[in-house]
């Protein structure tokens, strides 16, 4: 025996030594060793027989299960050493009367159960007077047996003794007084071994219970068996999975030695996996052979999950309260389960190991089972629908509401992979073509916030129904400017099915919010009737929808600023800030274009905090990247460079690739103003489509084309700026604030030496676009005061007010440290800009510094 399988067990050895020498000196002793199995009862038992004087004599029998049929089994593994194969009883030198003898006369009648029985359950007299003399005999054979020597009778597992040798048991441990006999025996707990309990009330008798080792014993064992330190939390592990029980933790180590597990750094997840097979193996075969109820129970609450308790894991497993109450208290002694309340598994990895050592042909019916009962008992959508995850088709009429109920309920938690999951199979159950459309569109709508690009082939699905008043309801849901200037194509569908309704004269309610989508992505299909329908009654989420979208088509033609910020501001009237949607984002670009920097910053920033807080992550990166472009034109360079590299990562997550390839673009151009390091690479990683939307390209081919002047390729870079204003005037795209490629590309002209070329592109704009000469090569600014050929002169208040804001104070703040109004400082600056003929904030240092 090693050493490790006896820590702290000197007080039990104790007990079973005093019980010996008490033998010894003629007293008589009966001691039961009681505990769940694996607790080191039989190695308990060892120690003490190893400790026994040479001139006792030893008698020892182990019980089984599939000997219960035998009777007086355990009475003949103990009197074997004195009878021989052919029933010749040998003569003991020390015996005064030979218990061979007594043995051979009493055994054989009990054999044929017709005395020894104890079988007879007729209580007739004579079978009772059987059974005294069987007992009787019985009785003077071991009292035979100390005329000279103390006698230990060693019995392993008591409790499966058969009837007859726990009956003669009981009977010999009551009629010890005066002889040196010690009785020595392993059994279970009193709650299965009513034995135990019986036997304790006795003077002479005593009961051990060893426990199970503390972490301490565990850590010094393991250290013993691995030959030298090990790893804290390896032996914490260890003990936790083992709870203490020295046959599991014998195993376990045995498997992680077999395994060459590193006891100094140890994989703990392999760790895991071995405990989870150890605990397989051992306490749950165990559980399964003898408690097979508990071990029902057991897998109810493993099917259940961890939300579970073993009242609704009875009710699963059709147990009464009598059995569940059986079974509770087995599971209680093999420490599996926490005891509550609520009742659970202490470790995740034992419920692993009952599920796999469960069929799964009976997990798939006990998971459909326990969705049916938790439907009747009205739990939570989400639980039973794992369930039905994890079974067949029910065809069950309540199958479909409760997966879409946990849809829509994981959906509002933010957990889209799992309204996903849920909504996919609710799309395998339906048969009904209106349903199946509906499911379509509802799961699309959850793709819009893990991959953009799903969403728009739900959505073009949907695009294909054909009346257009249906296909209307279908598409409303998928209206978001992600798809926008998401997968190209993605816009067709809702401007297709908007130019239908208004061609039809049909006034959906819905027909504002397509329209909208449709202006996003550069189209104007149905605009009229759209206004006219919002004003007939449409929603404040729709009115926001299209007045942002209106604003920033306005704000990006160019030629109407003001009416752009007008529309602007009505498109946020009335919103909370707190609950920004992804609408207000079209009214934040609008105000950038139009060179109200601050408002547009405050706008884009609560944009960000409520996708975030609603974990809508393909939102916060559009509204990241609308910030990061805002930041750059007010000349924070490290939030728009820390606001992109949100932005693709994010992007990345759902699978928007047009959005991470436009993140890309903003940070290399935050990072070449910065003069920091870049990555040329990394904007060829992924390929923008040829028909992707126009800004999103845009924005590509600017950063292309300063990284290419950055590196001295003028011509490329020439080449590409002028491929992104074509990319813009093919939409209509004249704002000269939405991407300055007129500058960058009079830049490169006038590196290449074609100053003629630089003075004419930047003289000639395109509609509405600025008319500013280009910024000279030197990178110092545009020219300054070029609408008034006489010297610019700005006033006091003018100058106070350009130094507080070139200090980086928002208008407010100025007004504030003024003692002015907010409307007095835009009215001072509005004049300063058009004295600087400059546009806005970006422009407004080097205008000064050239004063």
């Amino acid at each position: 025996m090693s050493a490790g399988s006896l820590l702290h067990r000197e007080r039990e050895l104790a007990d079973l030594a005093e019980a010996v020498a008490q033998a010894g000196a003629g007293s008589p002793a009966v001691v039961l060793i009681r505990g769940p199995r694996g607790i080191g009862k039989t190695a308990l038992l060892r120690a003490a027989l190893a400790r026994v004087p040479g001139e006792a004599v030893v008698l020892r029998a182990r019980c089984h299960d599939n000997e219960r049929d035998f009777p007086y089994g355990v009475v003949r593994q103990l009197f074997d050493p004195f009878m021989s194969g052919s029933g010749a009883v040998p003569q003991p030198e020390f015996a005064a009367e030979s218990p061979g003898r007594i043995l051979a006369g009493a055994l054989p009648d009990a054999a044929d159960g017709s005395s020894a029985g104890g079988a007879d359950a007729s209580g007739d007299g004579g079978a009772g007077n059987g059974r005294r003399q069987v007992l009787d005999s019985l009785f003077h054979a071991a009292r035979s047996l100390t005329s000279r020597t103390p006698v230990v009778m060693a019995i392993d597992d008591l409790h499966l003794a058969d009837d007859a040798s726990r009956q003669w048991f009981s009977y010999l441990a009551r009629r010890l007084d005066g002889l040196p006999v010690a009785l020595l025996a392993t059994t279970a707990d009193e709650a299965a071994d009513p034995l135990t309990a019986e036997l304790g009330v006795l003077g002479h008798a005593r009961t051990v219970a060893p426990g199970p080792l503390c972490d301490s014993c565990t850590a010094e064992r393991l250290a013993e068996e691995f030959a030298g330190p090990v790893d804290p939390e390896l032996a914490a592990v260890c003990h936790d999975l083992s709870r203490g029980n020295p046959l599991v933790l014998g195993e376990l180590t045995a498997r992680l030695l077999a395994d060459r597990t590193s006891p100094g750094s140890p994989d703990f997840d392999a760790v895991l996996r071995t405990g989870a097979a150890t605990l397989a193996d051992t306490t749950l075969s165990w559980l399964r052979g003898t408690h097979p109820r508990a071990m029902e129970l057991l897998t109810g609450l493993a099917v259940l999950g961890p939300a579970a308790d073993l009242a609704t894991a009875a009710l699963l497993m059709g147990q009464g309260d009598l059995l569940a109450d059986e079974a509770r208290e087995a599971l209680r002694r093999t420490d599996l389960v926490d005891p509550g309340p609520p009742e659970g598994f202490r470790h995740e990895i034992v419920r692993t190991a009952v599920l796999a050592r469960t069929d799964p042909a009976v997990l798939v019916a006990l998971h459909q089972r326990a969705a049916a009962l938790l439907v009747r008992l009205g739990a939570p959508a989400v639980r039973t629908a794992e369930h039905l995850m994890s079974s067949g088709a029910t065809g069950q009429d309540w199958a479909l509401p409760v997966l879409r109920t946990a849809a829509r309920e994981a959906a509002s938690a933010g957990h889209w992979d799992d309204a996903a999951r849920y909504l996919q199979r609710a799309l395998a159950e339906a048969r009904d073509e209106d349903l199946v459309r509906a499911l379509t569109g509802q799961l699309g709508t959850v793709e819009l916030h893990r991959d953009v690009a799903a969403g728009a082939r739900y959505a073009a699905g949907l695009g294909a129904v054909a009346p257009a008043a249906e296909r209307a309801a279908l598409l409303a849901p998928f209206a978001n400017p992600l798809l926008a200037l998401g997968p190209a194509g993605a816009d067709i569908p809702f401007a297709e099915t908007a130019a239908a309704l208004a061609a039809a004269g049909e006034t959906a309610p819905e027909l504002p919010a397509l329209t909208a989508q449709a202006l996003l992505a550069g189209g104007h299909a149905a605009l009229r009737p759209a206004v006219e329908a919002l004003r007939a009654g449409g929603s404040e989420a729709d009115r926001t929808a299209l007045t942002a979208a209106l604003a920033a088509a306005t704000a990006a033609g160019g030629r109407t600023p003001r009416r752009a910020v007008r529309l602007a501001a009505r498109a946020v009237r009335g919103t909370s800030p707190a609950e920004a949607g992804v609408a207000v984002l079209g009214a934040a670009m609008a105000f950038a274009w139009s060179g109200r920097l601050d408002e547009a910053a405050a706008w884009a920033g609560r944009v960000v905090r409520s996708a975030q807080r609603w974990n809508h992550h393909g939102e916060a990166a559009l509204a990241l990247l609308a910030r990061s472009d805002i930041a750059h034109r007010q000349g924070h360079l490290d939030a728009a460079a820390s606001d992109a590299e949100r932005a693709e990562q994010l992007a990345v997550r759902v699978r928007a690739d047009e959005l991470a390839c436009a993140a890309r673009a903003l940070k290399t151009r935050a990072q070449l103003r910065r003069g920091g390091p870049t990555d040329p690479a990394a904007l060829t990683a992924t390929a923008l489509p040829a028909d992707a939307h126009p800004l999103v390209r845009a924005v590509v081919l600017e950063a292309r084309g300063l990284l290419a002047a950055a590196r001295g390729d003028h011509a490329e870079a020439l080449r590409l700026f002028l491929e992104c204003g074509h990319q813009l005037a093919a939409r209509g795209i004249a704002n000269p604030a939405c991407v300055p490629w007129r500058t960058h590309a009079a830049q490169a002209y006038q590196a290449l030496g074609e100053h003629a070329a630089a003075r004419t592109i930047a003289a000639d704009p395109l509609p509405g676009a600025d008319a500013r000469p280009p910024r000279p090569a030197d990178g110092r600014g545009p020219a300054i005061g070029t609408r008034d050929a006489g010297p610019v002169r700005l006033t006091p208040s003018e100058r106070r007010v350009t130094e507080l804001v070139l200090q980086g104070l928002s208008n407010l703040e100025v007004a504030e440290r003024l003692c002015l109004s907010k409307r007095t400082v835009d009215t001072h600056l509005g004049r300063i800009y058009r004295k600087l003929a400059i546009k806005g904030r970006p422009e407004l240092a080097a205008a000064v510094k050239a004063l």
